[in-house]
């Protein structure tokens, strides 16, 4: 048997995704936009309003930083989605954040979250708020490293949100292994 619940924006799981700008005074600002994800090759789609300071600030710059959310981080994350620049001048300072400027695009790595992908925009449309970015350079602190040199997720703790509870989850753990566990049913 299956419920219905009828049309939903529900989906499992859901990535923390803080978006990172400067405004026209070079101010740094940041969003927690809980919908978005890969695009295309090296691209990302993030669903922001066109009301949104940020959508001003990414099409005035053409940039943009994404940072994924972590577990220690999670009541600035919050923040972020729940207070709006356009009414808080001093957000990202509030909420905790440092802003280190990209080597990459005019937009603010925040020092607090491990992970970054550094964007160019390549499209805003404002009737739907989609924001599509070309990834330029992925960063991620030591920190978060694994002997292989690569990201460590259970380093990085990220969150995902869950929109049917309104909580962040921890995503962590190892279920499979990816192009290789289907290949027992060929």
């Amino acid at each position: 048997m299956r419920k219905d619940f009828g049309s939903q924006s529900w989906l499992f799981p859901m990535p923390v995704l803080i978006v990172g700008s400067y405004d026209e005074n070079g101010n740094p600002d940041a969003m927690n936009a809980a919908w978005g994800g890969i695009h295309d090759t090296n691209q990302i789609g993030v669903c922001i309003d066109p009301g949104h300071k940020t959508a001003a600030n990414i099409q005035l710059h053409k940039c943009f930083t994404v940072s994924i959310g972590t577990a220690d981080t999670v009541t600035a994350c919050d923040y972020v989605g729940i207070v709006s620049g356009n009414d808080e001048p001093d957000k990202f300072r509030k909420a905790g954040f440092h802003a280190v400027k990209s080597a990459f695009v005019n937009a603010p790595l925040i020092a607090e979250l491990p992970m970054t992908l550094e964007c160019r925009l390549i499209s805003f449309d404002a009737s739907c708020g989609c924001a599509v970015g070309e990834i330029v350079n992925v960063s991620a602190a030591e920190s978060i490293l694994g002997d292989d040199g690569k990201i460590d997720p259970a380093k990085l703790c990220p969150i995902s949100y869950d929109p049917v509870h309104h909580n962040y989850l921890k995503v962590n753990g190892i279920a499979g292994k990816a192009f290789h566990d289907g290949k027992k049913l060929k």
